[in-house]
């Protein structure tokens, strides 16, 4: 009996590890299927990692009193030529939708998807996205966007063009995040290589609308930015986070500003998420789930377990982020419990 279950549990364990290897093994699982966490051969199923295989940049957001988690499919360039979204009722079991876009309904788009970033309008649901990672202007890629009628897709490509194909203020066109701002207005926010712009979007995604002084894309970098930037309103501030050092590195972690527009300026107050070296590395590029009606949050990032050391093993994990009397954001600590059941009323 004793050689059956250690037969099992070492079947198990090897299923787990191709499956971390790959994302899309018969070890994931399938489409629409239930995933509760990682787990762990031997032992009691954890939060944290919140569902298997290795993904990065997560965005987090709620649709239809359901969470979604959109991320990047974390592998070599070449092989980022889809993404696969997840979806919650509870923050603790998750189906994955594999699929949702990929390069085949992108004809520009050849590898290197990356941090989608979505958001619901008049029915639509508009899913941006970065695509080839270019180098310079003279290169085909940049920020997509793409349309589907349901938070699950399909996706198609909405302009058959990127929104953002050049560098503008020294902004690689990567890690864009769509905002709606309380008077309704829409902005893009995005930027690598260290520079952040902002831009208005119109009324339809499909270009921008020029600022006062006539220009399209305004920069708004705060101190030590790198890229993934993110906002968030609480209380009629404006909390600007955004990642820090390098993406393969143990030292990646996110920092943040308050405003009182979107617009700036940015000061930088803090770093609130970085690596534990008891629990992980690298912990970065996040986002951040408000429960409606509630002053409750969640904090939605990767980072690299401590046996990896391939840059591309990040995985996707969500832990609770609180604030202090004075509205600052409290350091947050990374578990491997994660986060209670949430359902949302």
């Amino acid at each position: 009996m004793k050689k059956h279950f250690l037969i099992l549990l070492l079947c198990i364990s090897g299923i787990h590890s191709f499956a971390q290897s790959t994302g899309k093994t018969s070890g994931s699982p399938v489409a629409g299927s239930p995933v509760v966490g990682n787990p762990v051969a031997g032992s009691p199923v954890v939060g944290n990692p919140v569902f298997p295989g290795w993904y990065a940049d997560p965005e987090g957001i709620i649709f239809n009193k359901t969470y979604w988690i959109y991320p990047t499919y974390s592998a070599p360039y070449e092989k980022q030529v889809f993404f696969d979204a997840f979806s919650s009722k509870d923050l603790v079991t998750w189906k994955k939708h594999e699929a949702i876009l990929d390069t085949s309904s992108v004809k520009w788009a050849k590898k290197a998807m990356w941090a989608p970033s979505i958001i619901e309008k008049e029915g639509k649901y508009y899913f941006f996205f970065g695509a080839n990672d270019i180098q310079s202007d003279n290169e085909t890629g940049g920020i997509g966007v793409a349309v589907a009628d349901k938070p699950e897709g399909p996706f198609k490509d909405l302009l058959g063009k990127p929104l953002i194909d050049k560098f503008h203020n020294k902004a690689q066109p990567i890690d864009q995040f769509v905002f709606k701002d309380k008077d309704g207005q829409y902005y893009l926010f995005y930027g690598g290589w260290k520079h952040c712009n902002v831009a208005k979007l119109n009324n339809d995604f499909t270009g921008f609308i020029p600022f006062e002084d006539g220009s399209i894309f305004r920069e708004i970098t705060p101190e030590s930015y790198v890229e993934g930037p993110f906002m968030f309103i609480r209380n009629g501030k404006y909390y600007f986070m955004w990642s820090e050092g390098g993406w393969t590195g143990p030292n990646y972690s996110v920092a943040y500003a308050i405003a009182d527009s979107p617009f700036g300026p940015f000061k930088r107050v803090d770093k609130i998420l970085q690596q534990d070296p008891k629990v992980a590395t690298g912990a970065g590029h996040h986002s951040v789930i408000n429960i409606p009606g509630k002053d409750q949050w969640y904090i939605v990032y990767h980072r690299r377990p401590l046996t990896e050391t391939d840059g591309n093993h990040r995985e996707t994990c969500i832990d609770e982020m609180t604030f202090d009397e004075k509205g600052f954001i409290n350091p947050v600590k990374i578990t491997t419990k994660g986060v209670k059941k949430q359902r949302i009323n």
